[in-house]
């Protein structure tokens, strides 16, 4: 029998389209933590993709500093989720 002890992770992004900035990482966590930010986009109605392994690289990140160029193709492949998600909602 295998037994898997993996602690749910997540992490989330901000990023003003308008801004020549690139998103920043202002929140990251585990376990409870996680659960937190899980719900809050909930609540706030934002899209959750699931992607452990970019939860896994982001939460390697500082909090509150932009992505790193090497995440920007994993990143962008998010924002485009995002924003399929914004033109079917808003159809």
């Amino acid at each position: 029998m295998k037994y898997q002890n993996k602690r749910k992770q997540a992490a989330a992004l901000s990023y003003h389209p308008e801004s020549p900035n690139p998103p920043v990482l202002v929140a990251k966590g585990k376990g409870k933590i996680a659960e937190n930010i899980i719900n809050q986009a909930k609540e706030h109605h934002i899209p959750i993709q699931e992607d452990p392994s970019l939860v896994e690289l982001l939460g390697q990140l500082e909090m509150n500093k932009m992505i790193p160029e090497e995440l920007y193709n994993a990143v962008a492949e998010v924002f485009t989720f995002v924003y399929r998600i914004d033109q079917k909602s808003g159809e």
